[in-house]
């Protein structure tokens, strides 16, 4: 009689554990054969068919997104390490360069690898994941730059309750405002948009996942989602534009009664910079996301977006630092700093 060879009981567990996780899930298959999607995951076309075209991008999208990071993490570091800029002004400049690092780092990594790859695929769940971030951040930007501009507002209009106004406690829960609403508005938008069915095609007609391609590439009725868009946009990016143009009017208004002519120049040269980058960002936020579906350009919308998405993000930091003598000074003390300890 043969010896009867035992299975150890960690082999036979990892077994059964992964024939239960590879078992066909009953609920799910019913779940995609009632919404016809059997998409996997998705194509995305890129900025441009033209092959000889996609290493001069790689390399410039690259330098671009080396600026950003080095400009953007140098911008978080000076404000942490310089004990003179802990203020309100930087606190909220120092969250709109973290939001901006990480808004391009949704994008551009996995666009980089595009311009490279010979199949531009993103997986179902990563085109999710991405879209949820990059509205999250998105709407997180926007929010903050109406913050900052009421922040301005109070320093230069009410200069003696700024203080009070602008308290420590409440620039805290005004960042964790603007993130809580950045997460509700990503949470809706994504929920909706993959509830629906994919079934014609799976190729997305721009360089990263957003709501109007694939509003677009659905075959479902997407005009709840399109009033979901509709409205979520209004709500924050309407609003936060119409609070930085109105901060800045009573601003204006403010500088105009100032006597020094050296004075005014100053304050008019900074929000000038501080208005061509809210004009830039939310003129073309609103040029993609209020307009129907039926009027998506996939051309025009790639460049409206290139200018929100990484150009906005890299310039940030020379917007905000060109005219600013106390960054300026920080920046100058930082490097002495360094110089004089190496």
């Amino acid at each position: 009689m043969g010896k009867c060879h035992h299975i150890p009981l960690s082999i036979l567990g990892r077994y059964l554990l992964l024939t239960f996780i590879t078992l066909p899930d009953p609920c799910s298959e019913e779940m995609e054969r009632g919404n016809h999607s059997e998409v996997a995951e998705f194509i995305l076309s890129g900025l441009t068919d033209h092959l000889e075209l996609q290493v001069p991008l790689f390399v410039m999208f690259l330098l671009i997104y080396g600026i950003t990071l080095v400009g953007n993490g140098g911008m978080i570091l000076l404000i942490t390490i310089d004990p003179r800029l802990h203020t309100p002004m930087y606190f909220f400049l120092r969250n709109l360069s973290f939001c901006d690092l990480c808004f391009s780092s949704i994008i551009f990594p996995k666009m980089l690898m595009n311009f490279l790859a010979e199949k531009k695929s993103i997986s179902y769940t990563a085109c999710a994941v991405q879209m949820s971030l990059f509205l999250a951040f998105a709407d997180v930007g926007c929010l903050l730059l109406a913050v900052m501009a009421y922040d301005r507002y109070v320093a230069i209009c009410n200069p003696l309750l700024y203080t009070v106004t602008m308290s420590s406690r409440l620039c805290k829960q005004l960042v964790a405002g603007v993130y809580a609403v950045g997460l509700v508005d990503s949470m809706i938008n994504t929920c909706f948009t993959f509830q629906l069915s994919f079934c014609s095609s799976n190729v997305i007609n721009h360089f990263f996942c957003d709501i109007p391609p694939l509003l677009a590439l659905s075959c479902s009725d997407t005009r709840i989602n399109e009033i979901v868009m509709f409205a979520f946009t209004c709500c924050i990016t309407v609003s936060s534009f119409v609070t930085v143009l109105l901060s800045y009017v009573y601003i204006i208004s403010t500088i105009l009664q100032i006597r020094s002519a050296e004075g005014q120049r100053k304050a008019f040269s900074t929000c000038t910079f501080h208005l061509t980058a809210v004009v830039l960002l939310f003129g073309a936020i609103i040029f993609v996301y209020l307009r129907p579906t039926s009027s998506y350009s996939k051309d025009i919308d790639k460049v409206a977006s290139l200018f929100y998405m990484l150009l906005i993000p890299m310039l940030n930091p020379l917007i905000y630092s060109l005219r600013n003598t106390e960054v300026k000074d920080a920046l100058r003390r930082a490097m002495s700093k360094l110089l004089n300890n190496s």
